[in-house]
């Protein structure tokens, strides 16, 4: 026996490593052959080789006792101990012909694996390129009823070990792998449920759990840990989903849409070079939604149909609105409309709460709230009594404000897509739905609308014209300022600056593109945002937000299709060409992901809805290609025109490179050098020369306005060391006189502008009057790395 295990040792350490291993397995098969008393031979000569035997040679010898002697007492406390060493390792695709083989003869030698080896073998085994002995080795191991190393999982177990009907729910929802429940799978659970006490409370439990960091840390033995443990594991989600399906088949409780809707977001979270961490869940979260009754689901629906990014789910949160809608014979829109709750505000962002001896009013400031507590007097926190005496109604509370931003954030997205949605109402809808909505009316209040034609806003507890007269009518519509005169437009936003009214996003300084000369002679494309670096992922974020499909690029794709924008109402789509950025070698800077990370843009065109799909290959070599013609841009409605560039505008002021202050040497080898300088100091677009009009009449309220003046394309500031240009497109800052580049990374330390903005979203214009208020008080800078490259004053 001595010399069949010498001659196997051999051919693993054979030069010709495929020779080696097929020989390997041949022999292998042969000592299968073994009688008992042969194989236990084999088994104690493997056993007295092991002290001394190299790495390789131990797991060889290993792999041999477990085939020919899996139920003697031969090297078991070392297969444990080999066992043992994968309990913190994910699985997916790092388990060898070793591990399968030491498992198994644990198996057959009667004994159980421990629960974190068990987890290990039952992931590897939802991969779809595992091999069949992974997953018979998980079938076999039917306990634990989920995988322990998550916070849920590890709480159910709690469960499921003092409850067996919570362990025979656990185990059955583990079988929701389907798309959705048939009828056989909702009449098992329904039974199953039936014998379960306190189901919803506790599920619901469970559920706010979900995602929340492991509590056993994982690693990945052949490939890096990449998002690791920021991932579902894989086994449990299906129980994940199953639990949501049984959420249906109970009443919802007040928490359960919530609940529901948080999770789905916690599923569509991005993992840096994986994608959303699990978009099953979070379909199977929208599909609870769906089923569930009330307004409180149909609310969270209509806010994830604002919020959700990730095509796959956002068009099944598209088909439960429309089926929803058409149950009550209404529009996609007006469901959205009819969806969104008052989340507790009794009238228009206001609610008041008492507890005890305590109160607290609620006051909605923008897209943020404002808690004020009150004993016998108005205090600064949260009262002792209300945490000691009404913990719950307090956990609550806190929920409710969340729910509030987040829907509130929502429904501005919401709005600010809805120019180019031909939208109008009836004066009555508009006003229970909007004007005087508890929550959308903290939005609809600082906006302007056209009433049968006459434009007006919301002040004194009235809707009132420029003139003050209050205004009356039948048909209602959200402005834009295309179409109408500068003189006209100025007087807007005089009153919306005098009664000190932030607008939740630009409408009265709404940027307008109109078709320029250029254009006219292009004919059917713009070329007016071409020639850009733009961070890829930064720009697809932003581009879903808008509205616009998009899929990344990657490296490897054959053909791709440019992002695009469906305008239904106008028949039109808008198309804006992209390709992945090389350098001039033909190389291209990915992610893990294969992802470009940076793309060059080109022109923007637009094509009726319904036409023929254009695609580029890898290369973008000969640009897109299509049978369908594009439409003359002359023939492009204004106003769809107009918002599609604006778009383009807001992906390029963005995402592009050359906002980086830290840029300033040109990026990788440099080479972006002239485009950085190019843009962060160059020819401003529509966006900043909005921002040079707004300061221009905001700088005499600032305290530093002195200090101050706008002059073409900078803000200058005078501070007490230097004097300084704030480029208003990107925010870069040069010292004057000598142009030397300042680079300010905006960070928590820097300064946030005291004033007053007449809208909320852009970053940029905060970033700018913060940095001003720094540089026109640069005495008191204390920031070393700023210090530094400020020149040394005489």
């Amino acid at each position: 026996m001595d010399v069949v295990c010498a001659a196997m040792m051999r051919t693993r350490r054979t030069a010709d490593a495929r020779r080696g291993f097929d020989e390997w397995h041949y022999l292998l098969g042969k000592v299968r052959e073994l009688s008992a008393e042969q194989s236990e031979r084999l088994a104690r000569s493997c056993a007295a080789a092991f002290p001394a035997a190299s790495d390789l040679d131990q797991h060889c010898l290993l792999i041999l006792v477990s085939t020919v002697a899996p139920t003697l007492p031969i090297l078991v406390e070392e297969r444990r101990a080999r066992l043992d060493s994968l309990s913190n390792h994910h699985g997916t695709r790092s388990l060898s012909v070793v591990d399968l083989a030491l498992a198994q003869a644990e198996l057959t030698a009667g004994r159980t694996l421990t629960p974190e080896v068990v987890a290990v073998y039952r992931r590897e085994a939802c991969d779809r390129y595992s091999c069949g002995g992974v997953a018979e080795i998980a079938r076999q191991c039917p306990e634990p009823v989920v995988n322990v190393g998550e916070q849920w999982a590890d709480r159910a177990l709690e469960l499921a070990s003092t409850a067996p009907e919570w362990h025979d729910l656990l185990a059955f929802a583990r079988t929701a792998t389907m798309g959705k429940p048939n009828e056989r799978w909702e009449r098992t659970g329904r039974a199953l449920l039936a014998e379960v006490a306190a189901f919803e409370q506790t599920v619901l439990s469970l559920l706010e759990l979900v995602g929340r960091p492991r509590t056993l840390l994982l690693r990945q033995r052949f490939v890096g840990d990449l998002g690791l443990n920021d991932e579902y594991d894989p086994f449990n989600a299906d129980a994940v989903r199953g639990l949501l399906w049984l959420l249906t088949y109970r009443p919802p409780q007040p928490t359960t849409a919530r609940i529901v809707g948080g999770l789905v977001e916690t599923s569509l979270r991005k993992i840096k070079g994986v994608g959303p961490r699990n978009p099953k869940v979070a379909n199977a979260g929208v599909y609870a939604l769906s089923q569930l009754p009330g307004e409180m689901a149909l609310g969270e629906l209509a806010r994830l149909a604002a919020t959700v990014t990730y095509r796959g789910t956002l068009n099944q949160i598209n088909a439960a609105l429309a089926a929803k809608a058409a149950a009550l014979g209404v529009t996609r829109a007006e469901i959205e409309e009819m969806a969104v709750p008052a989340c507790g505000l009794t009238s228009v962002g206001e609610a008041r709460f008492t507890f005890g001896t305590a109160s607290a009013t609620l006051t909605v400031d923008g897209t943020k709230t404002v808690l004020r507590w009150f004993t016998d007097k108005p205090v600064k926190s949260v009262p002792a009594v209300v945490k000691r005496d009404h913990a719950d109604e307090w956990k609550e509370l806190k929920a409710a404000v969340k729910d509030i931003e987040k829907m509130l954030t929502a429904q501005v997205e919401r709005l600010d897509r809805q120019f180019l949605a031909r939208r109008t109402w009836d004066f009555r809808s508009w006003r229970k739905y909007y004007l005087d909505h508890p929550l959308v009316g903290t939005i609809a209040r600082r906006l302007l609308w056209k009433v049968d034609g006459v434009v007006c806003g919301y002040s004194g507890g009235a809707l009132r014209d420029l003139t003050d007269n209050p205004v009356d009518g039948d048909v209602v519509e959200l402005w834009h300022p295309l179409g109408h005169s500068a003189e006209e437009i100025l007087a807007w936003r005089d009153r919306l600056e005098h009664h000190t009214i932030t607008q939740p996003f630009k409408q009265a300084h709404r940027e307008i593109y109109l078709l320029t000369d250029a254009e006219r002679r292009t004919g059917t494309y713009s070329n007016r945002f071409a020639a850009h670096i733009l961070r890829q992922h930064q720009f697809h974020a932003l581009a879903a937000v808008r509205g616009w499909r998009n899929k990344l690029l990657i490296d490897a794709d054959a053909m791709v299709p440019p992002p695009v924008r469906e305008l239904p109402q106008w028949g039109i789509r808008a198309e804006f060409w992209v390709e992945g950025d090389r350098d001039d070698g033909g190389h291209a800077d990915v992610a893990e992901s294969g992802s470009y990370l940076r793309l060059r843009t080109d022109q923007v065109r637009f094509y009726p809805i319904d036409a023929p799909q254009n695609l580029a290959n890898s290369t973008f070599r000969g640009g897109f290609r299509g049978q369908a013609e594009p439409l003359p841009l002359a023939d492009v409605p204004e106003l769809a025109l107009s918002e599609v560039l604006r778009d383009v505008d807001l992906f390029v002021g963005v995402a592009s490179v050359g906002n980086d202050p830290t840029w300033s040497d040109g990026g990788p080898d440099g080479r972006f050098a002239g485009y950085w300088t190019d843009y962060g100091f160059g020819e401003l677009h529509q966006t900043g020369q909005t921002r040079r009009d707004l300061l221009t009449r905001l700088l005499p309220r600032l305290a530093i306005g002195p200090q101050c003046s706008v002059e073409g394309r900078f803000l200058h500031v005078r501070g007490s060391r230097h004097a300084y240009r704030i480029h208003l497109g990107s925010g870069n800052v040069l010292i004057d006189p000598d142009n030397r580049y300042l680079c300010i990374v905006p960070s928590a330390q820097t300064p946030a502008p005291n004033a007053f903005l007449p809208y909320d979203g852009d970053r940029t214009l905060a970033v700018i009057l913060s940095k001003a208020l720094l540089l026109a008080n640069d005495s008191k800078i204390t920031d070393p790395t700023i210090l530094r490259q400020l020149p040394v004053t005489a």
